[in-house]
C-alpha cells in the first residue's frame, strides 16, 4: 500500500459516488493513514497501513486497541494471520466487499474475522466454505470447523466424508490430516466403502507417511510420557477397524502382511474371523463390530443427521425407483439460445432416497419438413443441493433422445434425504432449441410420500418448469432390498 499523500488524484473525492468508494480509495493509496501493521511471518511478512477510525468503527477489538486504556505501539505486529487474508479483511471493513481467492484463504479470513469480532464476515466465510467443500479439503475444513466451533460446517464435512469416503481416503490431503481427524473418520457408523480393507490401506499409508517424518516405529508412534495425559496414536485408529467383517482370505492377504499388527494380534484376529465361537479373544482394545459400514443406511433411518450417498447399492435402488410426477396445469414454449437453467426447490414428508430427475426433451417445430428426423443429442448438467447450496450429487448427461418425449437423468450417487428439509434440484441445458416449460400444482403424493414444490426462499426468481419428475425410492423399498429390519 502507498502512503504518500502526493499520490492522490487532485479532487478525487468528486469522482467517488459512495462512501465505500472513498474509503476504498484511502485504503488503496494509504492516504492519511495513521496506523501500521506488520502482518504474517518471514519470508512472507508485509507492512500494511490503515485508519484507526475506520477500523474502530467496524471492530470492538480495534476500538480497544486504538482507543482503549492501553493503546498498542505502532507498528502493530499481527503474526497469526496471513497477509492475503488480512488484506481481504481490511477490504471488507472499508468497502463491504469480500474477496475469496481460495479455500485456505477463506479459512484464514474466517479466523481473522473471529479474532476481530466481525460476525457478518464470519457468516460469509462459513457460507463460502460450505459451497466449496469437496473430498480434497473435507479433512482440513473439518479441523478448521472443530477448532473454531462451527458445528454446521463440521456436520457438512462429516457428510462429505461419509458420502465420498474413498475419494477422501485416497486423496493426499488425508495423509496430512491430524490424527484426531483420522479417528473421527474411523468412528463413523456409516462410510461409503467396499470393505474395511480400504480403511486399513489408508491407515497404512498414513502411518508410513508419519513414520518417515518422525523416524519412530509405526506401531509405537507418539509414545506417551509417564504421568502425562495419554495422547492418541496410530494404534487407536487401528483398533477401530472392523476386522471381523473380513473373510479369512482377505485378512491373510492384507492386514496380516502388515507391520501395523503384531504376530500375536494377527493370530488372534484370524482365529476370531475363522471361528467366531473360538475361545481365542480379540486383542485388547480392538473392536468386536461385525456390521458392514456401508449397510448402515436403513438402521440410521430418520435419526440420520446428514444425507447419505448410496453408491455401492445404486443398481438395487434403481430397481425400486418411483416417479414423483408433478401435476401439469399448462405448458408454454421456451427457446434456449445458449444456456437454459432450471432450479426446483422441494421438501417431502418422508425420508427418501433421491435417484435422479425426469425432464422433457425438445420440441421439433417443423417436423413436417423433416419427417425422417426424430431424435437429437441432448447435452446437460444436473445436480442436487441442500438448502445452503452445498452439492450433494450431480451428473453430466449426453445421449440421443426422442423429440417431444420425457427422459430420465440418474445422478452419479443416490442420496438419502431427510423429511421436511428443503432441497434443490437443478438442470442446465446446453443444447439450442425449443423446450416445453410447464406450470404445475404445488404438491404431489405418490405411494404415501407427499412432495411440496417451490418451498423455502429460492432467492431471485428462477425457472422451475423444466423438471417434470423427481425419481426416488422409499426407505421400505430399500429395507426390503437390503433384507434388514426397519429402524426402531
Amino acid at each position: 500500500m502507498m502512503s504518500s499523500a502526493s499520490t492522490a488524484t487532485c479532487d478525487w473525492q468528486t469522482t467517488k459516488k459512495v462512501v465505500t468508494a472513498r474509503a476504498g480509495y484511502l485504503l488503496d493509496r494509504g492516504l492519511w493513514s495513521d496506523c501500521r501493521f506488520i502482518v504474517g511471518i518471514e519470508p512472507n511478512q508485509q507492512i500494511m497501513e490503515g485508519h484507526k477510525l475506520f477500523l474502530a468503527m467496524a471492530s470492538p477489538v480495534f476500538e480497544a486497541m486504538f482507543f482503549g486504556g492501553i493503546a498498542e505501539k505502532d507498528p502493530i505486529a499481527i503474526l497469526d494471520v496471513q497477509p492475503e487474508a488480512f488484506k481481504a479483511l481490511l477490504e471488507y471493513i472499508y468497502t463491504d466487499k469480500i474477496n475469496f481467492t481460495s479455500f485456505d484463504q477463506a479459512c484464514e479470513l474466517c479466523y481473522g474475522a473471529k479474532k476481530y469480532m466481525l460476525p457478518l464476515l464470519v457468516e460469509e466465510c462459513t457460507h463460502y466454505l460450505w459451497r466449496d467443500l469437496h473430498p480434497k479439503n473435507a479433512c482440513r475444513a473439518y479441523e478448521f470447523a472443530k477448532l473454531f466451533e462451527e458445528p454446521i460446517l463440521m456436520d457438512k464435512c462429516c457428510s462429505i466424508i461419509r458420502n465420498q469416503t474413498l475419494e477422501v481416503l485416497t486423496d493426499p490431503s488425508f495423509e496430512e490430516a491430524e490424527l484426531n481427524t483420522v479417528l473421527t473418520i474411523f468412528d463413523q457408523e456409516y462410510l461409503n466403502i467396499n470393505s474395511e480393507l480400504e480403511l486399513f490401506g489408508a491407515l497404512s499409508r498414513y502411518a508410513a507417511k508419519h513414520n518417515q517424518a518422525s523416524g519412530a516405529k509405526v506401531s509405537r508412534l507418539d509414545a506417551n510420557v509417564p504421568n502425562e495425559p495419554r495422547t492418541p496414536d496410530i494404534r487407536d485408529a487401528l483398533m477401530k477397524i472392523r476386522f471381523l467383517t473380513l473373510s479369512p482370505q482377505q485378512f491373510a492377504e492384507g492386514p496380516a502382511t502388515s507391520d501395523l499388527l503384531t504376530q500375536a494380534e494377527k493370530f488372534a484376529i484370524l482365529m476370531k474371523i475363522s471361528s467366531p465361537t473360538t475361545d481365542t479373544q480379540m486383542p485388547t482394545g480392538f473392536t468386536m463390530m461385525t456390521t458392514q459400514r456401508n449397510n448402515q443406511i436403513c438402521s440410521q433411518g430418520s435419526n440420520s443427521s446428514n444425507p447419505l450417498s448410496l453408491t455401492n447399492n445404486q443398481s438395487m435402488y434403481e430397481s425400486n425407483k418411483l416417479y414423483c410426477t408433478r401435476q401439469l396445469i399448462r405448458v408454454t414454449e421456451c427457446l434456449n439460445e445458449s444456456v437454459l437453467d432450471c432450479v426446483l426447490t422441494f421438501t417431502c414428508d418422508k425420508n427418501v432416497c433421491v435417484l435422479g430427475i425426469q425432464v422433457p426433451s425438445q420440441i421439433m417445430l417443423d417436423m413436417d419438413d423433416t419427417p425422417h428426423i426424430n431424435t437429437y443429442t441432448e447435452l446437460l448438467y444436473a445436480h442436487l443441493l441442500d438448502a445452503d447450496g452445498s452439492r450433494l450429487t450431480y451428473t453430466h448427461y449426453t445421449s440421443r433422445v426422442l423429440y417431444r418425449s420425457l427422459f430420465d437423468i440418474s445422478f452419479n450417487r443416490a442420496v438419502y434425504i431427510q423429511k421436511n428439509k428443503i432441497y434443490k434440484v437443478g438442470v442446465v441445458l446446453n443444447k439450442m432449441g425449443w423446450y416445453p416449460i410447464g406450470v404445475y400444482q404445488p404438491c404431489t403424493n405418490i405411494n404415501g410420500v407427499s412432495f411440496m414444490f417451490g418451498t423455502g426462499d429460492c432467492g431471485e426468481s428462477s425457472r422451475d418448469g423444466l423438471i417434470r419428475s423427481i425419481i426416488f425410492s422409499t426407505p421400505s423399498a430399500m429395507q426390503q432390498a437390503i433384507k434388514i429390519p426397519p429402524a426402531q
